[in-house]
């Protein structure tokens, strides 16, 4: 983690997660008809819906494909949905053509190593406390949190608190 990493936040006007680490503990229950369930923190969730809310654009590109994933971020309020990718970098170059941002502007979260060509161009690259070395070594902020319990809204929460964007009247 990068000492400085709080200087960088106040440019932040988007963010990009992955979900499979990130929302998730990166754990799937498979029941016996095949199907693969996932479990999400409540809390990430609500600071997705504040951060959509306060304006900032989000964006999810997955290699998963579990359509029930899709049906809750689209429930947030994320509208930029990407399941079944394997070249996120694609993915991220035509989300920032698409909102004509500059990729300093963005905070990406990425647990594993499909992540590391997008992290490596976007402002912010951060990840979860258990992300695999590799992901570690080129974040510039390491949550203290795992995925699936918290990384997404510590994040979050941290930029929108840095621009006075985080629910007044709280701590």
């Amino acid at each position: 983690m990068k000492a400085n990493y709080k200087t960088l936040l106040p440019a932040v006007r988007a963010f990009v997660f992955d979900v499979d680490g990130v929302f998730t503990d990166g754990t799937v229950q498979i029941t016996t008809s095949g199907e693969l369930l996932r479990t999400m923190s409540i809390k990430d969730g609500y600071a997705v819906k504040q951060a959509v809310e306060a304006g900032y654009k989000i964006c999810v590109i997955t290699g998963g494909t579990n359509p029930g994933v899709e049906k809750r971020l689209a429930g947030l309020g994320v509208t930029d949905i990407h399941l079944g990718i394997h070249d996120k970098i694609r993915v991220l170059d035509d989300f920032i053509v698409k909102y004509d941002m500059a990729a300093d502007s963005i905070a990406y979260m990425g647990d594993d190593l499909p992540d590391i060509e997008a992290m490596r161009k976007v402002g912010v690259a951060t990840c979860p406390n258990n992300a695999v070395p590799e992901i570690k070594a080129i974040s510039d902020y390491v949550s203290h949190r795992n995925g699936g319990d918290g990384c997404v809204r510590d994040i979050i929460e941290q930029v929108m608190r840095v621009q006075d964007k985080w629910i007044k009247g709280i701590l």
